[in-house]
């Protein structure tokens, strides 16, 4: 019996990607992520704007003490921006919270 010893593998060439990254020159980048952003933006506003054609009657509005009419698509848009602007807050001051907290983290 010959003792043999196993060939070593063959080191990766520079050009070649990392093992187990995707070579797939098709993949996701931002751009495309943007595009699709854009299209759905843009379908959003097609909506709205049907939205707001359908819904011209004029409403009462009492809110605070303040009365009046409005347009019953103007209303809705303002109450959704509202609800929108205060997630968009609460949201923010969570995502600060915790940016803080893992500063504090690293630095010991």
């Amino acid at each position: 019996m010959t003792d043999r010893h196993p060939d070593p593998p063959p080191e990766p060439r520079p050009d070649a990607p990392p093992p187990g990254s995707d070579p797939d020159p098709l993949r996701g980048s931002r751009t495309s992520g943007v595009w699709l952003a854009v299209i759905a933006l843009a379908v959003v506003l097609v909506l709205l704007v049907v939205f707001i054609a359908q819904n011209t009657q004029d409403v009462h509005v009492s809110f605070l003490g303040w009365d009046g009419q409005a347009p019953l698509a103007v209303t809705l848009l303002v109450a959704a921006v509202s609800g929108i602007v205060l997630t968009g807050i609460a949201g923010s001051l969570r995502i600060f919270q915790l940016r803080r907290r893992v500063r504090r983290t690293r630095r010991g």
